[in-house]
């Protein structure tokens, strides 16, 4: 659930983009984020991800039921995008034309901005 709308009770069409980044990490991941007990250091799918990219281990994250015949450029692309659309400030994700296009990879992957690369803080 976007945060936007789990605080505070707003819904717009950037709750949807962050539901798609959920819902395409839970698919590369083959795991559950309402069910997600990874260790008591995150509380979601999204904060174990987002340690693993920290820590250039995001690979580590990847289903092991994909095989070795997975596309790891592939898979890379599908996790920036889903970390894109669930970045925690709406203005800061990507429209869902702007997903799909970077999907089929027609256009670049934008960089992940957060609201403290900004010097905003919550």
């Amino acid at each position: 659930m976007a945060p936007e709308y789990a605080l505070y009770g707003y819904l717009t069409y950037k709750a949807d983009v962050y539901s798609f980044g959920v819902v395409a990490l839970e698919i590369v991941s083959g795991m559950n984020n309402a069910n997600f007990r990874r260790d008591e250091n995150f509380v979601c799918l999204l904060d174990w991800v987002l340690y693993l990219q920290k820590n250039g281990d995001i690979m580590e994250m990847v289903d092991p039921r994909l095989g070795s015949a997975v596309n790891k450029k592939e898979v890379v692309r599908m996790i920036n995008v889903a970390l894109l659309c669930t970045n925690q400030s709406p203005a800061l994700r990507p429209a869902m034309s702007t997903v799909v296009s970077m999907l089929e990879g027609k256009t670049d992957v934008e960089e992940l901005v957060t609201i403290g690369d900004l010097g905003i803080t919550s």
